[in-house]
């Protein structure tokens, strides 16, 4: 059976950029008021990635990183995952709590982070109702902060039952120094989007993008 994100036409992945844009600033404004600080977010590319590509995206296998995962559920359903490296993931904790973390997250750290990935994964599903109308619900997420092979290895394998790709979002986090107006932090966060296979003509047909471009 054909994988519908593999063949996902530019015209398409141009209409999910600027949903993530728009997602990405609603989000920048949430995150400045849980920080009390400005922030800065901007979404960089979206397109679609082969799953043995993911792990490679991430910084490889042996990677330790911080990933939240949530369902969605509603009029379509599917999988999301935010993934950033720890590093970034003590900087929002300091910048938040005005501490440091030592080697392992603390439980507070965990807090931050879950809150921080609902903010994002809800701030973008947000903005893709708003567009297409569709009742979208994101279930109450999970953070788990470990090697990228064992976080999102064995999820990709059990989602793949009908597919071989996800659709990559890349956002760019930022914290603005509030006297000099400049980006003091910028870090690297990763959305892999899975629509299930029922659902991924659904989306597009509310997008009103569904066969736009296709060969």
């Amino acid at each position: 059976m054909s994988d519908p994100i593999k063949n996902i036409t530019d015209f398409q992945l141009d209409v999910l950029k600027e949903i993530s844009n728009i997602g990405a600033g609603n989000a920048a404004t949430a995150l400045s008021k849980l920080l009390s600080r400005p922030t800065h977010m901007n979404v960089s590319q979206v397109l679609p990635l082969h799953f043995n590509d993911i792990l490679e995206y991430v910084g490889g296998a042996e990677n330790v990183v911080a990933t939240v995962l949530l369902r969605i559920e509603g009029d379509i359903s599917g999988t999301m995952f935010f993934v950033i490296n720890t590093e970034v993931a003590r900087d929002l904790i300091k910048d938040m709590l005005g501490t440091v973390e030592g080697e392992e997250i603390s439980e507070m750290g965990f807090s931050v982070l879950q809150e921080i990935g609902n903010i994002l994964s809800g701030s973008y599903l947000t903005a893709l109702s708003d567009f297409t109308g569709l009742d979208l619900q994101p279930s109450i997420p999970s953070l788990a902060v470990d090697m990228a092979g064992a976080l999102l290895g064995e999820g990709l394998m059990e989602l793949g039952r009908s597919g071989d790709y996800a659709i990559l979002i890349d956002a760019e986090i930022g914290i603005i120094n509030t006297v000099e107006q400049a980006i003091i932090q910028n870090g690297g966060g990763h959305f892999f989007l899975l629509p299930d296979p029922e659902s991924f003509e659904k989306l597009f047909v509310a997008l009103g993008v569904q066969n736009h471009g296709s060969s």
